[in-house]
């Protein structure tokens, strides 16, 4: 996939695109955005091909992928993402806005179900969903759940494990345990960046080697404060270990018929790649397709080198799997 070249579509909004909220069950307001499907010169689509769900990653926003968004647009879909509770623009969930935090990861999976079930009824098929890190696990949970029932996924680089230094998960997830007891659970794990020992001045080698695109996330920070978050609490990584080991459970991944598409790459420095190239063995339907040094954790806000191969991947497959009726 090739997107039409806007230089200025990943630092504004455009005004085709509809900003506003999905109200959950609970009442708490679920940011979104949405494109109208679209030729690639941007004038309105005379077939409309189908309809994607971008599901982003911890401490994402959708800001961060404008030009990705607008990219699947231009190819006839009609796109959808949302800002994850407790995060971008979907409020916060501690006094300390910094901190990344949920009470559990089956509240995610709660608001996906539902909000899924209302953007099915009205959106036009087939319906696919694109998700990225956490956005991955929390798709892949949702799918073992039959929370979603899309008819192809694609994910860059899910959080299907995380680096643990050699320890069994249940040693790991007894250390996160501990850890939360010392102090108050809603504590930052970690001062900055986005991993533990990780200052924010190396963050950008971790996430993407496209300088640009980097920046346009900083660009965000200044331009709408309220969607800058920070470090993950305690008990956040507390849960997400809790959510990875049940979405491992015998048999769990072995139910998942979806057809999957999973792109990782060997240099991640935040999800365990050697556990998505495990799980990919155990899924009926699944692709992988590995990058290695040249490619970091944003796969999709990559140097186009990368990111363009993503982009195509992803294109082939929902091609092959969720045709255009």
């Amino acid at each position: 996939m090739r997107e039409a070249k806007v230089e200025t579509i990943r630092r504004a909004v455009p005004v085709y695109a509809t900003e506003g909220f999905w109200i959950a069950g609970d009442g708490w307001r679920i940011r979104r955005i949405d494109f109208p499907a679209m030729q690639p010169d941007g004038t309105d689509a005379k077939t409309v091909r189908g309809s994607l769900l971008f599901l982003p990653g911890r401490g994402d926003h959708y800001e961060k992928y404008l030009e990705m968004l607008d990219g699947f647009a231009r190819q006839g879909w009609c796109v959808t993402a949302l800002d994850w509770r407790g995060q971008g623009g979907s409020g916060r969930l501690l006094v300390d806005a910094h901190v990344g935090h949920i009470d559990d990861f089956a509240t995610w999976i709660a608001d996906l179900r539902a909000f899924w079930t209302d953007w099915k009824a009205v959106m036009p098929a087939p319906h696919v969903v694109v998700a990225h890190s956490m956005g991955g696990h929390l798709a892949m949970r949702a799918l073992i759940e039959n929370a979603i029932d899309p008819d192809a996924v694609a994910m860059s680089a899910p959080m299907l494990g995380l680096h643990r230094m050699g320890l069994p998960y249940a040693v790991y997830h007894a250390v996160a345990r501990g850890l939360r007891s010392l102090g108050a659970p809603d504590r930052a794990a970690w001062k900055e960046g986005e991993k533990p020992g990780s200052p924010l001045n190396v963050r950008s080698k971790i996430l993407t080697h496209d300088a640009g695109r980097y920046a346009d996330e900083l660009y965000w920070w200044e331009a709408r404060p309220d969607v800058r978050l920070g470090p993950p609490s305690w008990h956040w990584v507390e849960r997400a270990i809790a959510s990875i080991r049940q979405i491992h459970k015998a048999g769990a991944l072995e139910k998942v018929k979806v057809p999957l598409l999973l792109m990782a790459t060997t240099a991640d420095r935040l999800v365990d790649t050697k556990q998505i190239i495990r799980d990919a063995r155990r899924l009926p339907s699944s692709e992988l397709v590995l990058f290695g040094n040249e490619a970091a954790h944003e796969l999709l806000r990559e140097a186009d080198p990368v990111r363009n191969q993503c982009l195509d991947h992803i294109a082939h497959f929902f091609d092959r799997h969720a045709p255009q009726p």
